[in-house]
């Protein structure tokens, strides 16, 4: 299990033996805090939540230049790949998971602030174990670095989560759990751009 991280923490991605971490996998997940309701013949239903995670790339200036979410699956530098899309957050685990080679990602990215949000407008006190965890893909058996478990429920409809910063010639893992409004990736860029 990795480090446990609290809202505005942040963590070196400098490995123990001084190397920089090189593939990282960002999972988040969640599951529906909605009440059982009865569907046909009085049996009992989850509501489902369909929520979104993307990623968004930041040059130092604040300036947005790419992005990956469902309907754009790799980033155009080719260093960052989403797995897909999950429409119901049903299931233990990550429900969506973003791919990052850190050493493929383009020169001019400074910051990746990964976001989730809900196409269809649901809030987040539908919403409850929301997670996003960071894992080093680059070592044998994919240990977790670190889980920022968000514990803060309310009526929007996005969360920027984390992001990872170029810190010298390494990276730094920040969590971040600030409440935003939006449905897509593209209502998400300034409020992402403001936590840079």
């Amino acid at each position: 299990m990795g480090l446990s991280l609290q809202k505005g923490q942040s963590l070196s991605l400098t490995k123990k033996d001084g190397g920089s971490l090189t593939k990282t996998k960002m999972g988040l997940g969640w599951d529906s805090a909605a009440p059982v309701k009865k569907g046909f013949f009085g049996k009992a239903k989850t509501v489902e939540v369909d929520l979104d995670a993307s990623a968004i790339f930041f040059d130092a200036a604040g300036k947005s230049l790419d992005q990956v979410w469902y309907n754009q699956l790799q980033s155009k530098d080719g260093s960052t790949r989403h797995t897909g899309d999950n429409l119901t957050g049903d299931g233990a685990g990550d429900d969506e998971t973003i791919l990052v080679n850190l050493e493929l990602v383009s020169p001019a990215v400074a910051h990746i602030v990964f976001v989730i949000s809900s196409y269809t407008g649901q809030t987040f006190d539908q919403v409850q174990n929301a997670f996003c965890r960071l894992v080093d893909d680059s070592t044998a058996g994919s240990p977790e670095i670190a889980k920022y478990q968000l514990t803060d429920s309310g009526t929007h409809s996005a969360m920027i989560m984390s992001k990872v910063s170029r810190d010298g010639a390494g990276w730094t893992f920040k969590a971040i759990g600030e409440r935003a409004q939006g449905r897509s990736v593209a209502d998400l860029i300034a409020p992402a751009a403001a936590v840079l």
